[in-house]
This record gives structure tokens, C-alpha cells and sequence, in this order.
């Protein structure tokens, strides 16, 4: 925690000078330290993807970085603006950012944490973008731009991946100088993100950030469909917030084509990022065909598709009942599903009726066009794999309109007993264990530690073992399925599983660079010798 604190006071203080730099060349979207922070992370973010086409963003590309940013920090003199906030403001700040760090400070539970985004910003740090890496793990083919952004910061002054946690604290100060307190009842429901640099805190806090801006009529149209386009690229499912400042813009604010520049650019980033390491504009999706050779496996990607629709259904039915659901079945099923993911999908619903009852009761142009393009990101989610990790900002939307009018001391009421909550649930996980068994990830929450009020809690698990088909040498978590602490180039057993069953492995295009990427090929008999050898060895030491 202590070591949290000060990473935390490092890099507010790059990112404040950096972004006071980035609102030379963008502009100012909001005032404030908040807004000039948030500017330094889109900068940053945007250049240091650039770079991970061409080098690693690892320690060499962190040091400048970091010195630069504290040396516009101090130049610029931001340091003063903390002085800004009263002396209970500051002193509330402070309460709220401790009660942050202590959750930061907490092991990784998320599953993804093993399985994607450590295993992500292992490759971006050592290698930066690889073309094609999603032919050796497809998962590896999202590569979000918050994992590119952390990485940036992994090598000394964030070597325990808690940028989220940073964020949170980034957020806390966005409420406070804007007075938005409706948003604080959220901070506690996100401490939960707090320990992962899960991308789904970044998009949430900035969705509400811009939905905030936006209600607020701030009518720098250039840098919401800006801020917009990033939060889509962090995550796609956030597609709902470009189409709501492209419908603004053209039905409440007056429209310029010279606002969509730099959001425009953003995106034609994300899509030049997107086809360089998956083969195709957005992941998962195989749409946008340009016939690269390094593109995935088209079996690989069917069996993407069908574990997604499986997971729509909590892995409740297998693939062949699912595909024997009428229509009526389908929607049945999904709301009777055992367990708290069923209530999820119920409470989902019945806050979209009651969300556009309440849009056309208000008759209010703004709340209107949040309706649609709300409805529209679900009806998408709904159609490909309706999960609720997928919609559960949708939640935050809904609830930020309808309570937005919350009062300071009301929302620190409900702060304050969340918090209780939360924070008793992450010290004592064997309390959610108990009375929400189906609760998944409580199961790998580990409870409070003493270690943690100095450093925050990692894992470590370096047992792999190394393997050879045809020309790629590449290594397997032993006796466990995910890859977090496993030297690249790892590959998780379930995709060598669905490869052979394919009957092809992700080769190098050239053995000596691992940066000119992957393809897939057919195997050899000699290489399905060897493949098969492999499993045969990962099968008997799960045994």
C-alpha cells in the first residue's frame, strides 16, 4: 500500500505534465488537474501505441517518459492547482484516495488478470506488437490500449499493474472539482477493478466522465468524439458513447467536420492496430476481410464464436442444446440461468424498459439520444454474446441519469456504506463464498494480508514447461491453465487443444526475429508427431 501510495504521487504527476503538453496540440475539454491528467493518459496512450508498431514500450521507453513528464510538471508549475480544493475537500479526497490504494492492494481475482492482461503486457513490454500474435494465442489478438498504456508504466514505476487503482483516484478528483457527486456512489462498486488493469474501469469512469460533459452542454465536440473513440478503443463494447457524440453533434450541437479529426485518427489507429496483430479491423469479429496472410484460422475463430454463445449461457448448456432453442427457449433460458448471472439479466432488461419510460416521460432531446444509443449497444450485445460483462456499464448510464440530482451528503451516505461493504467483501471473501456461491470470482479472492500495507499482492508461479512444433519453440504453464508468469512466447493448452483438433499450429514467419509475427500452418505429419507429443505431455501432468 505504502509502495502503491508513492507509485500513485509519481505518475499523477507524469501524466498532469504531460497532459498540460497534450492540451497545447488537443486543447482543454474540461479544466482542472482531473482534466489535465486525463489528457496526459490520451496522449501517452496514443503515442506509445505508435511506438509498440516499431519497438517494445519497456523500461528504455519508460525513464524518458517519466523524466519529461515530472520536469513539465514542475515547470508548468501544476502543483499549485492541488491547493485549489478547500481544506474538507482535501482532507475528503485524501479518506477516499487511502481507501482506494487499500483496495488496489489486494491479489488479483480476475480471472482475465492470468489469462489476458498480464500475458498482454508481458509481449508489449518485450516486444511490443507482434503482427499476427493472435495465430499463437487468440486471446493475445485484443491487445487493448490500456494494456499498451500500462505497460508504459510497468517497468519501475508501476511494476505491480495497479493503474487502475491510479485512475480511480484520477476519478475521485473529477468529482470533486466538478461537484458531480452522483458519481461517487460508483467508486465503490469500482474498487472491485481496482487490483487488474481490467479495461473495464478505464471505460466506465471515462464514459461517465464525457456523459457528464455532455449533459454539462461542454461543447467541445473535437474532444468528446475524441475521448469517445479512445473509450471504444479500450474496449469495443463501448459503442454506444461515439454514437452518442455523433448524434449530439449533429442534433444538439452545431456540426463541423473538423471536430472529427483527431477522433477519426484515433480510430484509424485502433483499426491499423487491430489488423496488425489480428487480421482484421475489430476482434473478435471476422469482418473487414483484406486477405493478410497472418489473419486467424477461420476453424479457430468458429470455435471463438461458438464459446462466446456458450458463455452467453454461463456455460450452462452445451453447444448443441443451445443451437436447439426456439427462439422463445433462448430468451427463456437466458433469464432462468442457475445462479446471480440470471438476476443480472433480469435487472438488465428491466432497467432498459424503465430507462426509455423515463427517456419519454422527459421528452429531453440529450436523454433521448443516451436512450438510443444505449439501446443500440445492447441490442448489438444481446444479438453476438449477451454477457453481462459486456453490458454492465449500461448500469452505471442508467443509474448516473436517474439519480444525477444526488446531493453530496446523500451520496457520502451511500459512499460510505458500500465501501463498508466492498471493502469487507475483499478482506473477508468467505462472506460472498457463503451467501453468493454463484459468485465466481469470490472463489479466487484471498482475503486480507499483512504484506499488503507495505506492497501490493501478486502472484507468482513460474512452472512451465518448453515445447517444439516445426519451427516455433514456446512455452506452457504446467499444472496450470493460464500464462501470467510464463516466458513468452506461451501459449495456453486450450488453444494447442483446438489447434491440433484443426489440425494446424501457429508457426514464426521468420525463427530468427519473433517481431515479424505468426501465421498458421497446416501441420506435417513429423509437426502433428510432434503436437501430438505435446498434448500427451500436458494431459499426463494434469493427471
Amino acid at each position: 500500500m505504502i509502495l502503491l501510495l508513492l507509485s500513485s504521487v509519481l505518475i499523477l504527476s507524469v501524466l498532469a505534465g504531460w497532459g498540460k503538453v497534450m492540451e497545447t496540440f488537443f486543447g482543454v475539454l474540461f479544466g482542472g488537474i482531473s482534466g489535465s491528467i486525463l489528457s496526459g493518459i490520451l496522449g501517452l496512450s496514443l503515442i506509445w501505441t505508435i511506438l509498440a508498431f516499431f519497438i517494445p514500450i519497456n523500461i528504455y521507453v519508460e525513464i524518458p517518459f517519466v523524466l519529461a513528464g515530472i520536469f513539465f510538471f514542475l515547470q508548468k508549475k501544476i502543483y499549485r492547482e492541488i491547493t485549489r480544493f478547500s481544506k474538507k475537500d482535501t482532507i475528503l479526497i485524501g479518506a477516499v484516495s487511502l481507501v482506494i490504494l487499500y483496495s488496489g492492494s489486494f491479489h488479483p481475482y480476475i480471472l482475465d488478470h492470468f489469462g489476458y492482461y498480464v500475458p498482454t503486457i508481458k509481449w508489449i513490454s518485450e516486444y511490443g506488437l507482434v503482427k499476427g500474435i493472435s495465430n499463437l494465442d487468440l486471446t493475445l489478438g485484443q491487445m487493448s490500449v490500456w494494456h499498451i498504456f500500462q505497460a508504459g508504466f510497468s517497468g519501475f514505476s508501476d511494476p505491480f499493474l495497479r493503474i487502475n487503482a491510479i485512475l480511480l483516484i484520477v476519478y475521485t478528483l473529477y468529482i470533486f472539482e466538478n461537484k458531480s457527486w452522483i458519481q461517487l456512489c460508483f467508486v465503490p462498486i469500482l474498487l472491485l477493478f481496482s487490483q487488474s488493469p481490467s479495461p473495464d474501469l478505464p471505460v466506465i469512469t471515462l464514459s461517465l466522465i464525457i456523459l457528464n460533459e455532455i449533459i454539462k452542454e461542454n461543447k467541445n465536440t473535437g474532444l468528446l468524439f475524441a475521448y469517445s473513440v479512445f473509450v471504444f478503443s479500450i474496449k469495443p463494447t463501448m459503442i454506444w458513447l461515439p454514437l452518442l457524440v455523433f448524434f449530439c453533434s449533429l442534433f444538439i450541437f452545431k456540426p463541423n467536420y473538423k471536430n472529427w479529426i483527431l477522433g477519426t485518427g484515433i480510430l484509424i489507429l485502433f483499426f491499423i492496430k487491430n489488423i496488425w496483430i489480428f487480421g482484421y479491423p475489430i476482434f473478435p469479429v471476422a469482418a473487414g476481410d483484406f486477405g493478410f496472410s497472418w489473419k486467424p484460422n477461420p476453424e479457430i475463430l468458429k470455435i471463438s464464436s461458438q464459446y462466446a454463445i456458450l458463455k452467453t449461457y454461463d456455460m450452462q448448456y452445451n453447444y448443441e442444446e443451445i443451437e436447439k432453442f426456439s427462439s422463445f427457449g433462448a430468451v427463456r433460458n437466458w433469464f432462468t440461468l442457475d445462479g446471480i448471472k440470471s438476476k443480472i439479466n433480469i435487472l438488465f432488461i428491466l432497467s432498459l424498459i424503465v430507462f426509455s419510460v423515463f427517456a419519454f416521460i422527459k421528452k429531453k432531446k440529450v436523454i433521448i439520444l443516451i436512450c438510443i444509443s444505449v439501446l443500440i449497444k445492447s441490442i448489438l450485445v444481446l444479438v453476438f454474446s449477451a454477457q453481462y460483462r459486456f453490458f454492465i456499464d449500461v448500469f452505471f448510464v442508467i443509474f448516473f441519469i436517474l439519480f444525477i440530482h444526488f446531493n453530496k451528503r446523500n451520496s457520502f451516505i451511500f459512499f460510505t456504506a458500500l465501501c463498508v461493504l466492498v471493502v469487507g467483501i475483499l478482506s473477508f471473501p468467505n462472506t460472498i463464498r457463503q451467501y453468493i456461491p454463484s459468485f465466481r470470482p469470490g472463489d479466487f479472492m484471498a482475503g486480507v494480508k499483512k504484506e499488503q500495507l507495505y506492497k501490493p499482492s501478486t502472484y507468482h508461479y513460474r512452472k512451465f514447461e518448453t515445447f517444439r512444433t516445426g519451427n516455433l519453440k514456446f512455452n506452457v504453464s504446467k499444472d496450470y491453465p493460464f500464462n501470467f508468469d510464463t516466458p513468452v512466447p506461451a501459449i495456453s493448452a486450450s488453444y494447442i487443444f483446438d489447434d491440433v483438433k484443426t489440425g494446424i499450429f501457429p508457426q514464426y514467419i521468420d525463427e530468427k526475429n519473433i517481431r515479424k509475427g505468426f501465421i498458421w500452418k497446416k501441420m506435417t505429419p513429423q509437426e502433428k508427431q510432434q503436437a501430438d507429443n505435446v498434448i500427451n505431455n500436458i494431459k499426463n501432468t494434469d493427471k
